[in-house]
């Protein structure tokens, strides 16, 4: 079985079910495609107005398959966990749940320097000079104990957005738009980690407190940047709302290409790749996260243009 095979259903109304060996996905009664179920290896819905049959989740829950169901927000909200077969979810979780803090902090590090690397591609995509962003990129230490990313952070915003945009969650038009994207972006590190086998509350470095996807939190850092150029551009053009054609922007970075080391991907299986390999740094089999590289200046600044 692939990792890789995950499916995602992301459109409203649509039946799944079982036939011959097959997950179906229908409509009004016809079929828009079928996934051989020993290819599957996680299930996600999302899609408003999905309805699963009891056959299709037994026979998923016999070959092991992992489920995640999400509301309306696409965050998840509720799993599949086979009562018998392999045990990875179980274990990865314990293995999450003790890792040690060095560990951690390990991690955190090569997510901090991703996104500050991510940033510094952004700004040289935007006609700024990315040298000082490269340099604290390569300054930050384990658990980043100079806090390297908030420094990055106030020298990227003022160039990016100009010197007097302050980020602030709670204020209109570009924070706004910010907010739209980041949720997207979020929810699909949220998928990714429970589809992994990870709790996504256990975080690496966020406090989880009454957040309930801190490791999300710790995961979309890398691909912050990507909504960040598209609403520069976004607001650049005059889009200062989150209508209906701002929000289809910004879910379409999901499937925007970057550039991984074993080739060129879309966004969405890079989280995936990220949040599986931080399932196998849990797990004692990898030092390394997945992390994509940054994508080329003229792709970059192509993002949430039409």
């Amino acid at each position: 079985m692939s990792i890789d095979r995950v499916v995602d259903i992301a459109d409203n109304g649509q039946h799944l079910s079982l036939h011959r060996g097959f997950l179906l996905v229908s409509r009004d009664h016809e079929e828009v495609g079928r996934v051989p179920l020993d290819d599957i290896s996680a299930l996600i819905v999302h899609g408003h107005g999905t309805t699963l049959s009891a056959n299709l989740i037994a026979a998923l829950a016999e070959r092991s398959v992992f489920g995640v169901l999400c509301g309306r927000n696409h965050q998840p909200v509720a799993c599949l966990w086979p009562l018998s077969g392999h045990h990875a979810q179980g274990a990865r979780m314990r293995a999450q749940l003790t890792a040690a803090l060095p560990l951690k902090k390990r991690l955190w590090k090569q997510l901090i320097q991703a996104k500050i690397r991510a940033q510094a591609a952004v700004l040289a995509a935007a006609g700024h000079s990315p040298e000082a962003l490269e340099h604290m990129a390569r300054r930050v230490r384990t658990g980043d104990p100079e806090n390297i990313e908030a420094q990055a952070a106030r020298r990227y915003w003022a160039r990016l957005m100009g010197g007097e945009f302050r980020r602030d969650r709670d204020k209109p038009g570009t924070n706004a738009l910010l907010n739209y994207g980041y949720a997207v972006m979020r929810a699909a590190c949220a998928r990714a980690i429970v589809a992994s086998g990870l709790h996504p509350t256990i975080a690496v470095h966020h406090s989880a407190g009454h957040n309930d996807f801190a490791l999300a939190d710790d995961l979309i850092e890398p691909f912050r940047p990507y909504v960040d150029m598209a609403v520069r551009n976004m607001a650049a053009s005059g889009m200062m709302d989150v209508d209906s054609q701002v929000k289809a922007r910004l879910a379409g970075l999901l499937a925007e290409d970057l550039h991984l080391p074993h080739g060129v991907s879309p966004v969405a299986v890079a989280i995936r790749r990220a949040a599986h390999s931080l399932a196998m740094a849990f797990m004692g089999n990898a030092a390394q996260l997945d992390l994509p590289a940054s994508p080329p200046p003229v792709q970059l600044a192509a993002l949430g243009r039409a």
